[in-house]
């Protein structure tokens, strides 16, 4: 398709437009060039100044303009406070990982994390998962809409109060889980914490290893229609994963089983425990004390 050369004066006439409109040229942009570098200069030194503010320094620079052009400009340039920020405390480190401190007999070291999915009505739904680390057995599976760090704490005090306290507890640096209350209350039960370092999940293997199972042969094949559902579901899979599923690590025993022989074995000095595992926990080749690896 081809076009016309056809006079100014005559498009403008056919079109019902006036020439001063044709020729207008905006002039607006250039005169606010100056102002817009001056307010970014400004909100770059002071990230937490506001447009009044801003605009309160400009008129003190000599700038003439009004509040309500100042605050078109700001949204326009896409200026704006940034959010507060809240600061985590991290207190994880790679000495806390399975690799460098290994579980050595049963309830040594458990290990707790959160799984999450959700209801056929899209809420979501959270499960804390405890694990003994030594034995794999899943201690609890606790499935609820929401869960604090005092609902934690519950969770580990009936825990405590049926099966016994652990020597320690190893766990990433959800806020839940590095609450100041959680920590102080393990401290009051002697329990030591082990934060593993941030982003670096490999060293809560056994954890994210069950995590995994858990989501594979259950969450993904299981559609909950309800939050009660889901908990006789959840509680159906622990039961299944500690009486009758084999598992690799213990010489496909399971993990009831493994636990079971390792209660009746006899008492062994902790001096002899690295070099003679109980012959009835032969099943597991790492019955050993904490491990020191060096960094290579």
């Amino acid at each position: 398709m081809g076009t016309l050369k056809l006079p100014e004066r005559r498009v403008c006439k056919a079109v019902g437009q006036p020439r001063s409109t044709q020729r207008y040229k905006a002039t607006k942009v250039e005169t606010d060039k100056p102002l817009v570098a001056a307010m970014q200069e400004l909100a770059g030194k002071n990230p937490r100044f506001g447009y009044r503010r801003i605009h309160a320094m400009l008129e003190r620079e000599g700038f003439r303009a009004g509040p309500d052009r100042v605050h078109r400009l700001w949204r326009k340039h896409g200026l704006r406070v940034p959010r507060k920020v809240h600061k985590r405390r991290r207190l994880g480190t790679s000495k806390n990982g399975i690799t460098r401190l290994q579980a050595r007999r049963i309830d040594h070291v458990w290990t707790y994390d959160f799984v999450k999915d959700q209801t056929l009505d899209g809420r979501s739904i959270k499960i804390l998962t405890v694990v003994d680390e030594y034995t794999r057995e899943c201690l609890a599976l606790v499935v609820a809409r929401s869960i604090t760090a005092a609902a934690v704490a519950g969770v580990l005090r009936g825990l405590f109060a049926s099966r016994g306290v652990p020597g320690h507890i190893r766990s990433d640096n959800g806020p839940e889980f590095i609450a100041r209350s959680v920590r102080d209350w393990l401290e009051e039960n002697r329990v030591g914490p082990l934060y593993i370092e941030p982003g670096a999940p490999w060293q809560n293997g056994v954890g994210e290893s069950f995590n995994g199972k858990l989501r594979d042969e259950c969450l993904n094949m299981e559609l909950f229609t309800s939050l009660a559902e889901a908990r006789v579901v959840i509680e159906d899979y622990r039961e299944h994963y500690n009486q009758h599923r084999p598992h690799s690590s213990l010489n496909y025993h399971t993990p009831a089983a493994f636990a079971a022989a390792c209660r009746q074995a006899p008492p062994l000095r902790l001096a002899a425990l690295a070099s003679a595992p109980s012959p009835a926990c032969t099943p597991r080749e790492t019955s050993v004390d904490f491990l020191t690896v060096p960094l290579i």
